[in-house]
């Protein structure tokens, strides 16, 4: 006759250990991911995605392992909340650096848009070309150096990002609108994105 033990047997504790490891990976991703809002027309700081819109259907290559991805999302989500909440652009660009992926098209056109609210806009430069070099298909960054070639005075250019972003996520696009909206202010009137 088999004994009967009031301990849970092992093969209980394995499945009751695996699914709360996969219910705890699940949550710091969740909350490793920025909260995306939704973009207000006329809006002059839409948030951008952690991931653009170009690159959907499309597979990345990941070298990193999932842990080393979660800290990714959590360095970058910090990053992000420092750009758009507490508007450190400096803080900002050490953390997206810190990350040691500023090869990507997301970090690269971060960095670029902290220098650019930082008023340096040779540097801002650099990072944008860094992130089209990364993903020519990069939407934000098409929309973001199209309000850089507009705050220099380079309508014709910031027409040619806009006309690029129509071509890759179509004219309702959110980076569309916003570029076009400010095309649509008259030259010269100050205002800054």
């Amino acid at each position: 006759m088999r004994k009967s033990s009031s301990r849970p047997s092992t093969r209980f504790l394995a499945r009751s250990l695996a699914r709360s490891l996969a219910l705890s990976l699940l949550s710091a991703v969740l909350v490793a991911s920025p909260v995306i809002s939704a973009y207000a027309a006329g809006g002059d700081e839409p948030k951008p995605p952690p991931s653009d819109s170009s690159t959907k259907g499309k597979k990345k290559s990941n070298k990193s392992s999932s842990i080393d991805s979660l800290k990714f999302l959590a360095g970058y989500h910090v990053a992000y909340t420092t750009i758009y909440d507490r508007h450190d652009y400096a803080g900002a660009i050490e953390q997206l650096k810190a990350l040691g992926q500023d090869d990507r098209a997301d970090v690269a056109n971060l960095i670029g848009y902290s220098y650019r609210k930082l008023g340096d806009y040779k540097l801002s430069q650099v990072w944008y070309e860094r992130a089209l070099k990364a993903d020519p298909n990069h939407v934000r960054t098409w929309q973001y150096y199209g309000l850089w070639q507009l705050e220099q005075g380079n309508r014709e250019q910031a027409e040619y990002h806009l006309q690029k972003i129509a071509q890759l996520a179509g004219t309702d696009s959110p980076e569309y609108r916003s570029l076009a909206a400010a095309l649509e202010s008259p030259p010269g009137t100050g205002l800054v994105y």
